[in-house]
């Protein structure tokens, strides 16, 4: 049987990392609670049994060594190459030296001043012939990119620290390490990240991903170091996911296609299309691994020549492949407006249609910014295999705002949190319904951050909902534009921030503590104490409202936990309450 133990204990791959020589992937593996991170080896072409190297994360190879983190170190299986007295949080092996970001080795003040206290992450330089320890940039370095010769960097910069306004104003330079030269390409797009070099017929490019808009998700841009012109190359409605750089020729990207996930060379399109989520890519331009995971099988590093079939190399799980899952099927249904939208639909193990109707939970994603894709889900959020091994049908949809259809669909929430998405879920909803699928008097709702934001709006929204969970939500964007990482962001969803000098504000009417006298749902309210996030103070306030207007509902609070509950007692915790909850209100 599935328990909570085997979920919060179960392994999961990530940040593949391929060998120069094209024989190997070295990857990451870590529990689903937080626990002390692995790196492993697998072989490309699968004769070799995956074996486990040390204790780490992030791998990295250099022309003829593999690196990784290590207690906030840089390590080979020797050892750390050199102390640094704070956290090292990237790095990047070369022929010659390894650079890294890290903050200065003062430690942090015991009293925090904003105008005095920003602590920025430089870019430094390590020798490991002399043990020379240089600083190569002075600013406030997110991201950096080596060029294949190793004669300059690509480097992201923000002008403070801060993710606000920092984020917002992102710039990209080039480091020559010959001369020390630094050729600035000027400001970028919000939240730039993921450089890489490639050279063309017209010579060195750097291409980066970043958002054009605030509301609208990523686009792909490229810049011919020759011009320094910025252009933006995302292909008509696709939503690129992850970059990488490879050895020749034109990058590639993973790009969240509908329910799947596919393949792009930069300027060529698709060259494969996937079942499944793949989050995490390496290659060499010839082979490419990824961490793909599907329907009925959780996340595995699978490689193969880019654009041919794939092979798993990885057996993370192994403790998973024999517990009953029931079907997961994909769902293609129109909005109230005609909009072709899609999701998924979970069933109870031994169950299918013919067996209902069951209880339904809905499960708004994160984000909203985010998607559903063709996956395997479990995890330390009350997910949808948990729950259906409880019984209980789960519905996920893919709402507007989400990943997977385009930039316009992506930016049509912006000012308008809580419309169209919540019609996009109750058309989903009475669908399921309408085929028997779903116990109209037995229906839930369950989300996280964005969707803990969709819950507690449905249940200001309708009584057709018997229970709520609502994980790290939000339930007022003024306050979270005041207090959240990213205030211009939620001010972009919300409509508003507050102090634009009129009023009633946009964002009032798209908070659903404006709607709290109407919820009649009893509602379970989670969040982790230090969320900086979405703080704690939008669950404390949706508590109070809903116990002035005497509302079923409990308020849990994590303690020492931020956006996401890591660790393993809280996980534990937050599966079985869950599980509970919903049990005996459905």
């Amino acid at each position: 049987m599935l328990t909570a133990e085997l979920i919060v204990d179960s392994r999961v791959p990530s940040n593949p990392a391929l060998s120069p020589d094209g024989r190997w992937i070295a990857y990451q593996v870590s529990t689903i609670a937080r626990g002390v991170p692995e790196i492993w080896l697998a072989a490309v072409d699968g004769e070799e049994e995956p074996r486990k190297l040390a204790e780490g994360a992030s791998p990295r190879w250099s022309p003829d060594s593999l690196y990784f983190l290590r207690d906030g170190l840089i390590h080979t299986e020797d050892g750390p190459l050199f102390a640094w007295r704070s956290e090292i949080t990237a790095f990047l092996p070369m022929r010659e030296r390894i650079v890294f970001i890290a903050e200065d080795e003062t430690p942090p003040p015991a009293v925090w001043v904003w105008s005095e206290s920003l602590r920025p992450a430089r870019l430094r330089s390590f020798d490991p012939r002399t043990g020379e320890i240089t600083t190569l940039l002075e600013d406030h370095v997110v991201d950096v990119a080596r060029r294949q010769d190793d004669g300059a960097l690509a480097v992201v910069t923000w002008p403070t620290p801060e993710l606000d306004p920092g984020g917002l104003e992102p710039r990209l330079s080039l480091l020559d390490l010959e001369t020390g030269e630094r050729r600035e390409l000027g400001r970028v797009p919000v939240e730039a990240c993921s450089p890489v070099w490639w050279r063309g017929g017209d010579g060195w490019h750097v291409t980066y991903l970043a958002t054009p808009e605030m509301i609208g998700g990523w686009a792909v841009f490229d810049v011919p170091v020759e011009t320094g012109e910025h252009r933006d190359l995302t292909p008509e409605s696709a939503c690129p996911i992850r970059l990488t750089q490879v050895d020749s020729g034109a990058p590639l990207m993973l790009v969240a296609d509908g329910l799947d996930t596919a393949l792009h060379r930069l300027g060529e399109g698709a060259v494969s299309l996937w079942r499944g989520q793949a989050d995490a890519i390496s290659s060499n331009g010839e082979i490419v691994a990824v961490v793909l995971s599907t329907a009925d099988r959780p996340k595995d590093v699978h490689c193969g020549p880019v654009g041919g079939p794939l092979e798993r190399v990885s057996d993370t799980a192994p403790e998973l492949a024999d517990i009953p899952w029931g079907p997961q099927e994909r769902l293609s249904y129109k909005a109230s407006d005609g909009l072709t939208l899609d999701g998924l639909l979970v069933l109870p193990p031994g169950k299918t249609r013919e067996d209902g109707p069951f209880s339904l939970i809905v499960a708004p994603h994160g984000g909203p910014y985010d998607r559903y894709a063709d996956g395997f889900m479990l995890g330390w959020y009350p997910s949808a295999r948990w729950l259906a091994s409880a019984g209980h049908a789960v519905f996920l949809p893919n709402p507007r705002g989400g990943q997977g259809h385009g930039h316009e669909f992506a930016a049509s929430v912006a000012a308008r949190v809580g419309l169209e998405e919540w019609s996009d879920l109750e058309a989903g909803i009475d669908l399921l319904i309408a085929e028997g699928v779903a116990d109209p008097e037995r229906l839930g709702i369950a989300g996280w951050s964005h969707g803990g934001y969709l819950t507690a709006w449905a249940v200001g929204q309708t009584r057709r909902f018997e229970a709520a969970l609502m994980g790290a939500g939000i339930c007022d964007w003024g306050m979270l534009a005041a207090t959240g990482e990213f205030g211009p962001l939620e001010a972009g969803l919300g409509g508003s921030t507050g102090w634009e000098g009129t009023g009633p504000h946009r964002h009032d009417q798209l908070s659903p503590i404006s709607y709290a006298s109407k919820v009649e749902t009893p509602v379970l309210i989670v969040h982790g104490a230090d969320d900086t996030n979405v703080p704690l103070s939008q669950a404390e306030f949706f508590h109070r409202a809903l116990r002035h207007f005497g509302v079923e509902h409990d308020l849990v609070v994590y303690p020492g936990e931020g956006h996401r509950i890591s660790e393993r007692e809280h996980q534990l915790d937050l599966l079985r309450r869950t599980r509970e909850w919903f049990a005996r209100l459905l």
